[in-house]
């Protein structure tokens, strides 16, 4: 009867992880035919669809779809969905609701190096891009090896991460006040998270990225609930733990370094999905899918917020997701304080 029992948990746990996913995918894909649809050129959807269908529409619609709104959609999209993806994979795996790229440096390492090949090194497309790449694989690196005694413990590796990523906010700040003040002042836009102006050559390499590295993280995120049992536990099952601990930190490094190289650390979008999307699931299983797919919705959201509904001046997305993820950040440093798991 037990078995009986657990199995027909498991099934309603698994029906209703799919409605979530299936929820969250029409949302998301609600809200990507929104910011194409609305603004001051007003677009119908039947034209939206026959503008990516590539079929003869109204006179601007072609302008506006594919100049400037598709362009922003997209990559609000691929890097809200990256984002979600890899702060999942960080919280899940270093089980801790705090291990979150743009909270232990991550994001801060590939911003630095980014910042620097901009403002510096005078760099600009696919270059910046791999800068800033490499900026958040060598920082991760450095936390791991830095955080490493006989393996890499939770805590420690956030510890590490958050002094690793005050110091590269320090150097990030050195390089704009040394820079031209309008370059420095067009470099402060995409440091808050901005995803107005982006342009096909910066879409493509995360897209291309994104076909890549979410499938390879499916795979590798199977390991995912054994490793939550602890790590005795899951070598017990077979589950090579620091080899696959270390190549999911990597993919969730990479995912996060393109998404920064494409529209910049936008705040608390990977520290948010994981946590919005468990509660969304609920039981115990790991919610990859369902947290990229909120990372999309919400960097749309945010968006759509920042450039249409909060009065005649548009902001940045980052600020948005600023202001709704802070207030949660405080809660949860609070909730953990008072329940004495602050570490």
């Amino acid at each position: 009867m037990s078995a009986g029992i657990v199995a027909r948990t498991r099934r309603r746990e698994s029906a209703r992880a799919r409605l979530v996913t299936l929820v969250l995918a029409v949302a998301a894909v609600a809200m990507f035919a929104l910011t194409l649809s609305y603004g001051d050129f007003q677009i119908s959807l039947p034209d939206v669809v026959r503008s990516l269908l590539g079929l003869p529409t109204p006179a601007g619609v072609e302008y506006v779809m594919h100049d400037l709104r598709l362009p922003r959609a997209s990559v609000a999209a691929l890097a809200g969905f990256a984002f979600g993806l890899a702060g999942a994979i960080f919280q899940q795996l270093l089980r801790n609701p705090l291990a979150s790229p743009d909270v232990i440096g991550v994001s801060q390492g590939a911003t630095t190096v980014g910042v620097v090949a901009v403002l510096v090194l005078h760099l600009e497309g696919g270059v910046v891009a791999a800068a800033g790449l490499a900026g958040a694989v060598v920082t991760a690196l450095v936390i791991y090896a830095l955080s490493w005694r006989k393996g890499v413990g939770g805590y420690r590796f956030i510890l590490v991460g958050i002094g690793i990523g005050t110091v590269l906010t320090s150097v990030t700040s050195y390089v704009l006040t040394r820079s031209d003040v309008k370059i420095a002042a067009e470099a402060m836009i995409w440091l808050t998270g901005s995803v107005n102006g982006r342009t096909w050559p910066q879409i493509v390499p995360l897209a291309v990225a994104l076909l890549i590295l979410a499938p390879l993280a499916l795979v590798l995120g199977r390991t995912l609930t054994g490793m939550q049992l602890g790590d005795d536990l899951a070598t017990a099952f077979g589950v090579r733990v620091q080899a696959s601990r270390f190549a999911l930190l990597i993919t969730a490094v990479c995912l996060t370094g393109m998404a920064t190289s494409a529209a910049g650390p936008i705040a608390f979008v990977a520290f948010m999905s994981g946590p919005i999307a468990a509660r969304l699931v609920g039981g115990g299983r790991p919610v990859l899918v369902q947290a990229a797919l909120v990372g999309a919705a919400l960097v749309l959201v945010s968006d759509f917020i920042g450039t249409h509904l909060l009065g005649s001046r548009q902001f940045p997305v980052g600020v948005v997701t600023g202001v709704i993820g802070a207030p949660y950040l405080l809660w949860l440093l609070a909730t953990a304080n008072r329940t004495g798991r602050g570490g």
